[in-house]
């Protein structure tokens, strides 16, 4: 008989300690479509990042990726270590972009612990101040930012909905 085992559902609150740092499993490599869809979806109508001839006019020679596209795939690298059991993102702050990022670059990322505590208005969370830094193949920093994550404590995660329990199937 096999055993059912179940998928990893995050950290809560209590696994966290100021000073831990958690390196993010997946790399992700951004498409020039990747930067021009994102542009368009959320109307950035700079040219520098999906106009190619504009681009190669500047002082960077190509189209950039836009850094709001790069500040939400870290910010997304980061959720299955960090905020998979956050009841709300409390703020992004000290947002740099010490390098620019292209299509064909690769993102990868990590976080670290920077405080934590109670949370003075709710006993079932606690508060975690996070500093993540995304950078590319090559280990060059792209972006930098602190994120103050709201996280439920053990035994107060909301309890997921589960499918059916499907029987492997037997050779």
């Amino acid at each position: 008989m096999m055993a059912m085992k179940e998928g990893w559902t995050g950290r809560v609150f209590e696994d966290f300690e100021v000073g831990d740092i958690f390196r993010h499993a997946l790399g992700r490599t951004v498409l020039a479509s990747d930067n021009i869809w994102f542009t368009l979806l959320t109307m950035n109508t700079n040219p520098i990042h999906f106009d190619h001839a504009y681009a190669a006019k500047t002082e960077f020679g190509r189209a950039l990726v836009d850094s709001t596209f790069t500040l939400a795939v870290v910010t997304g690298q980061s959720v299955a270590d960090i905020s998979q059991n956050a009841m709300a993102n409390l703020g992004w702050d000290e947002v740099r972009l010490p390098n620019p990022l292209f299509d064909g670059d690769t993102l990868y990322s990590q976080s670290e612990v920077l405080e934590k505590r109670e949370s003075k208005s709710r006993p079932n969370v606690g508060i975690v101040r996070f500093k993540t830094t995304g950078f590319k193949q090559d280990g060059t920093v792209v972006i930098e930012f602190k994120r103050t994550v709201m996280i439920y404590k053990r035994g107060h995660v909301p309890q997921r909905i589960e499918g059916p329990k499907i029987e492997p199937v037997k050779k």
